[in-house]
């Protein structure tokens, strides 16, 4: 997920969702596969449907022969308590594998954080302990409304770079409706050294530089593996909804090349897709 969807999730965690009558039902009853969304949070979603997950959302409902319905909810605190919980929508299209309280397909992509460079100002750093972040400015995604800090932002911290660090917005508004772009722009332009940014976010933001911006996962940090920087992506369900998550399953391993289309044209990093895993 995101930055922002990784952030909810993880805020989320303290809401697991209860159980609620079969959602196979419904999306019979009703020829609706009902989708909990962000209506702002690009390049995963948005009002017009302009994301990725809004892409694959209509190719799993086309599938089973069904209509988009979306739930729309901001991916801040209590996202899934606000949405799966009230029975509001049936589906979250990116939550991480095995994620707490719901049940999840086989994930249908991982990706990881990613230092943000422009190679015309430098190499990538090889690791948080590279000596050249000593001096560098690195930008970071700044979390509010109630966020959490980020592993990169651990990381960074636990090396006493805290003071090297400008924090970008990640919740926008309708002064700032694309703040996490201003974080690639700065590395494009030096005003940043490096960024440190979800990977998925990272792709969509860099894609108009071209080779002018290079994306390196980042997949551990040694001294702390307690912290994750990478995730597995997966559909997710109610617990109560096995069922549903199982139609859901067959629709993602039928169109399995053309989810993979989807993730590439918005430059999704890809570390690695685990396709042996089992639903959860």
């Amino acid at each position: 997920m995101p930055l922002r969807p990784l952030a909810a999730a993880a805020l989320a965690a303290t809401a697991i969702v209860a159980a609620a009558p079969s959602a196979v039902a419904d999306a019979t009853a009703t020829g609706e596969l009902r989708v909990c969304s962000d209506p702002d949070n690009m390049p995963f979603s948005n009002l017009a449907g302009a994301g990725f997950e809004n892409r694959i959302a209509d190719l799993l409902a086309a599938d089973l022969g069904l209509t988009v319905r979306y739930s729309w909810d901001a991916q801040y605190r209590g996202f899934l308590r606000r949405t799966l919980r009230e029975n509001d929508c049936d589906v979250v299209i990116g939550l991480p594998y095995g994620f707490p309280g719901v049940k999840t397909t086989r994930p249908y992509y991982r990706s990881s954080y990613v230092f943000v460079t422009a190679p015309a100002h430098g190499a990538p750093p090889a690791s948080f302990d590279d000596p050249a972040l000593a001096t560098a400015r690195i930008g970071l995604p700044a979390l509010g409304m109630e966020g959490a800090a980020t592993p990169p932002a651990a990381a960074i911290a636990a090396r006493g770079l805290s003071a090297n660090v400008e924090g970008f917005r990640v919740w926008g508004g309708a002064d700032d409706p694309d703040p996490q772009r201003r974080l690639v722009e700065a590395v494009a332009s030096g005003t940043v050294d490096v960024a440190v940014v979800w990977g998925p976010v990272a792709g969509w933001y860099a894609e108009p530089f071209g080779s002018r911006i290079a994306l390196t996962p980042i997949l551990a940090d040694p001294p702390a593996p307690e912290l994750r920087f990478s995730y597995e992506i997966a559909v997710a369900t109610r617990k109560s909804d096995g069922a549903l998550r199982d139609r859901l399953q067959g629709a993602l391993d039928r169109h399995r090349a053309e989810i993979r289309a989807v993730l590439d044209a918005y430059g999704v990093p890809d570390v690695d897709t685990r396709a042996h895993r089992d639903a959860s």
